[in-house]
């Protein structure tokens, strides 16, 4: 996200919370409940180039977001209840669900003693790959290559191009030329040239999934809390849309099914990896619904509403991001009024 994004996001929070609007707004914005998405939950290390940030938020912050949902009426309750609630289009109050998605060790460590504190269940979302401690987490391998690097030769279209990677600026100023480049095209052009790069700056392509990620016995131990429900999560975090359905239903199966045998049960909930509209549509909904799974969940924001019960394997989520860890943001998010604001400039721009 950019900085410009950043800053109008935050504005945006900021003016719901101190107009009031939240509250006046929730009435008409807030649904059935809300599934929260998180990744990691740990302290911030402070480092200066971190386009991944968003990816995680303080063990603080995840405390304070669930203290403020009680205040505001939210029942904390399992996947399966959530999906009860949606299918029958009766929840008293709100209902709240935390999602973690890829399996990483700091959830267990960091996120689980939050959760038990305030009774709070979780699904999560494994990468079979991940927890085999074999599959590339590119996003930090292409962070790790630029962070490293003092200038970096790439082809963003136009032949071959140096970018200055000496300063923090510089670093940041070149992921975004890199990622959005990449992240526009064909995933198996992608996953090459972060390959390339990590590989010329000496990073350990494996290392990020060994290091970070709950291994399959980390994930049985877990897996035994009652608060926590294993879902699937494919076996090497493809974007499903930019694949042939047959390599997409592999992935899908293939985590279902290395669930199933190393931890015992199969799964009945899935999540898209990076999960907008660019990664997973239709006929990946259609395939997590032939493949079994009760739900599955997308990254598209939003509140779940009553209208989803027919929706079961494309539900919204609303992300903790760590860009916006204040209570204006979560205000916000839990209230809907960002959502609904979203919903009628879409409105506008289809009427224009």
């Amino acid at each position: 996200m950019s900085g410009a994004r950043t800053r109008l996001f935050s504005a945006a929070f900021q003016a719901l919370h101190a107009t009031g609007a939240n509250r006046v707004l929730t009435r008409h914005a807030q649904g059935l409940g809300v599934i929260l998405t998180l990744h990691h939950v740990r302290k911030w290390s402070g480092k200066a180039f971190a386009p991944n940030r968003l990816l995680e938020v303080e063990p603080d912050f995840l405390d304070a977001t669930l203290t403020r949902a009680r205040e505001l009426g939210f029942d904390f309750v399992s996947l399966d209840e959530a999906w009860r609630r949606v299918t029958t289009g009766v929840s008293v109050r709100p209902f709240l669900h935390l999602t973690f998605d890829d399996g990483y060790r700091d959830v267990r460590d960091n996120a689980l003693p939050i959760m038990e504190r305030h009774g709070a269940p979780a699904t999560l979302y494994v990468t079979s790959g991940f927890a085999d401690g074999d599959a590339g987490v590119w996003w930090l391998a292409l962070e790790e290559a630029i962070a490293r690097a003092k200038r970096l030769y790439v082809d963003l279209g136009a032949g071959e191009s140096v970018l200055a990677t000496g300063t923090p600026a510089e670093k940041s100023a070149a992921w975004s030329a890199i990622y959005w480049r990449l992240r526009a095209g064909p995933e198996e052009a992608l996953r090459a040239e972060v390959d390339r790069l990590a590989l010329e700056q000496g990073v350990d392509l494996g290392s990020f999934a060994r290091e970070l990620c709950m291994r399959w016995e980390e994930l049985a131990e877990i897996a035994k809390n009652p608060l926590v429900t294993i879902g699937a999560h494919t076996m090497t975090h493809p974007m499903l849309a930019k694949h042939p359905v047959e390599t997409a239903r592999a992935e899908i199966a293939g985590s279902r099914d290395a669930i199933r045998d190393r931890l015992g049960a199969a799964p009945a909930h899935f999540a898209y990896p990076v999960g907008d509209l660019s990664a997973a549509g239709p006929r990946d909904y259609a395939l997590t619904a032939e493949l079994g799974f009760t739900t599955a969940v997308t990254t598209r924001p939003g509140h779940v509403a009553a209208a989803h019960r027919s929706q079961p394997t494309a539900l919204p989520r609303v992300s903790l991001n760590g860009l916006f860890q204040t209570r204006a943001a979560i205000d916000a998010l839990l209230s809907g009024a960002p959502f609904l604001a979203m919903e009628g400039l879409r409105r506008l721009r289809r009427r224009g």
